[in-house]
C-alpha cells in the first residue's frame, strides 16, 4: 500500500447513489457463490468497481453468507483502505484492489476455493480447453497464477500477470483457488460458475481417459462466436449456452 497517499474521508455525494446499488447488488452476488456450490463455511468474496470512483464495495470478512445484508458491505478505496463500514473487509481486499489498480477495465472481482477449480490449483495445472464451452467462454486454457500467501499485493499481482493478455477471465492460483475477473460483478461471478463447471467436466472425462484437444483455430471461431455474436441485444434475458 502506498502510505502518502489517504483514504477519502468518506463516499463522494456524487457516488452515493451508485454505492448504494453496488452495496445491494455485492450482497446479492454473494447467495450466487452458495447456490453454485462454489464456497463453505465464510471462505469467498465478491467486489465491485464504483464507476468513475476509487473506490470498490467488497463482503466484510469472516461473516456468514446468511448474514450478509447491503448495509455489511464495506466500501475501500482502491488501495483497500476503509472509506465506509463498520466491519474489517474481507482477507482478499489486498488482491482486489491491486487488479483494480492495474486493470482498469474490470469492474468485478470474484475468489473462491471452489472444490474441482481447486483441485486443479492444488496440482498448478491448467484445465486443458477440450470443450467447447471452455473455448467459448475462456478462449483457451484456464491458467496457473503463482503461490502467493495472503496479504499486501502479492497475489493481486500473480492474478494481473498471469490475466493480463489472456482471454481467460479466471485463473487458478496454485494451492489456493479461483480468482476471476469481469466488466462487472455479475459478470466475474459467472466466470467462477463456469470455470467450476468446466474443471469438473474435464476432471471427471480424464478419469474415463484421455481427452482429445480442440484444434486452435476452431478455439479462435468459438470465442469469436459467443463473444461477438451469441445471445440477444443488449438489455434482453440472458440465455444458457444453447
Amino acid at each position: 500500500m502506498s502510505a502518502d497517499v489517504s483514504a477519502p474521508a468518506a463516499v463522494p455525494a456524487r457516488a452515493a447513489g451508485t454505492v448504494a446499488t453496488l452495496r445491494r447488488q455485492v450482497s446479492d452476488l454473494h447467495a450466487e457463490l452458495v447456490r453454485y456450490q462454489l464456497v463453505a463455511w465464510t471462505a469467498g468474496n465478491v467486489s465491485a468497481r464504483v464507476p468513475g470512483e476509487d473506490l470498490m464495495v467488497i463482503k466484510p470478512s469472516g461473516v456468514s453468507y446468511d448474514d450478509l445484508t447491503p448495509e455489511s458491505m464495506i466500501v475501500t478505496d482502491l488501495h483497500g483502505r476503509v472509506v465506509e463500514g463498520d466491519l474489517s473487509p474481507s482477507s482478499d481486499t489486498a488482491a482486489h484492489a491491486y487488479v483494480y489498480r492495474h486493470m482498469p477495465e474490470v469492474g468485478g472481482v470474484v475468489h473462491t476455493h471452489s472444490t474441482y477449480a481447486a483441485a486443479w490449483a492444488a496440482r498448478a495445472e491448467p484445465v486443458p480447453c477440450v470443450l467447447t464451452a471452455m473455448a467459448d467462454e475462456f478462449g483457451g486454457d484456464i491458467p496457473v497464477g503463482p503461490f502467493a500467501l495472503i496479504g499486501d499485493d502479492p497475489i493481486g499481482r500473480g492474478i494481473v500477470d498471469t490475466l493480463t493478455g489472456h482471454r481467460s477471465p479466471a485463473v487458478l492460483m496454485q494451492n489456493h483457488g479461483v480468482f476471476s475477473i469481469g466488466a462487472d460483478a455479475r459478470a466475474a461471478v459467472k466466470a467462477a460458475v463456469m470455470c467450476e463447471d468446466v474443471a469438473r467436466t474435464v476432471h471427471l472425462a480424464r478419469v474415463l481417459g484421455p481427452t482429445v484437444p480442440i484444434d486452435p483455430a476452431d478455439i479462435d471461431r468459438l470465442y469469436a462466436r459467443y463473444q461477438n455474436v451469441y445471445g440477444q441485444p443488449a438489455g434482453s434475458h440472458e440465455e444458457d449456452h444453447a
